[in-house]
């Protein structure tokens, strides 16, 4: 049995399943999962905490999701990952510290379409921030990136266990994700192409307007119509797995107990 260790501070919507794509169905019987998250916060103390609690377990593979992984919180935290099986899941900051992270020798999946939130008090509200993160978890779900991250993870697992050593060091842009989603109808296709590149377009005018702009008048609208680009970018979403369900397509990739990834389309076949 794998024993898998899954940091998170701050919050992306990949943080949020992370674990649960791992084991949707809560029967594997080859990984033991230990979750430790400094919830909203990523200041150093914060990164630093959660990442002393997690080595109590002693896990084979650490799992790091953060925003911004280039941050000077997860920063210290990744320097307390180095000699160790880790993978950092972070958004499209993350970029720019891949090289570090190879000369470290952990791995990486950065999911450029998993975008900052509309962080402004006037505009930000909880129940906001819950729309947000159930309209970002729908995109990246039906787009294909959170199969990248089931996949990939899923690899270094069995690398594990096969003592054959890998870890991912992937950059999850619109065409890997669609890539690997299994979508078969050219249309859905297209659609789902479209939502996540509206998503990665979130994110840039939302650090425009968290950051850039300091005007009022100017930064409430921007970060409020990146959250109605986002809407219109989860309803694409929807109109993708619609298509593949008219013709019965739907991909499916369900775990077996042992770790297996089996694969179906057809709705009442069996997964093999």
């Amino acid at each position: 049995m794998v024993r898998i260790g899954v940091i998170k501070t701050g919050n992306i919507a990949s943080s949020l399943v992370l674990e649960l794509l791992l084991d949707e169905r809560a029967d594997r019987t080859d990984i033991e999962v230990r979750v430790v998250t400094s919830g909203a916060k990523m200041s150093p103390e914060d990164c630093e905490s959660v990442i002393e609690k997690i080595f109590e377990f002693k896990p084979e593979l650490i799992l790091y999701s953060t925003p911004n992984p280039s941050a000077p919180g997860p920063g210290r935290a990744i320097e307390k990952l180095k000699g160790r099986r880790a993978v950092v899941i972070g958004d499209a900051p993350g970029v720019k510290i891949k090289d570090k992270l190879e000369k470290a020798g952990l791995g990486y999946i950065f999911i450029k379409g998993d975008s900052m939130i509309g962080a402004r008090r006037e505009f930000l509200d909880p129940t906001e921030m819950a729309l947000f993160n159930a309209e970002m978890l729908k995109i990246l779900a039906v787009t294909g990136a959170f199969r990248v991250l089931q996949e990939e993870i899923d690899k270094t697992i069995d690398g594990i266990k096969t003592k054959k050593e890998y870890l991912p060091r992937v950059i999850v842009d619109s065409s890997t994700a669609v890539e690997r989603s299994g979508i078969k109808n050219p249309y859905a296709r297209a659609k789902a192409l479209a939502a996540y590149e509206i998503a990665e377009k979130i994110g840039e005018l939302n650090v425009k307007g968290c950051f850039a702009v300091k005007e009022k008048e100017k930064y409430v609208p921007l970060v409020a119509s990146a959250h109605e680009m986002l809407r219109t970018a989860s309803k694409l979403a929807d109109e993708v797995r619609e298509i593949e369900k008219g013709s019965d397509e739907v991909f499916r990739t369900p775990h077996s107990p042992e770790g297996k990834i089996l694969k179906k389309s057809g709705l009442m076949e069996r997964p093999e």
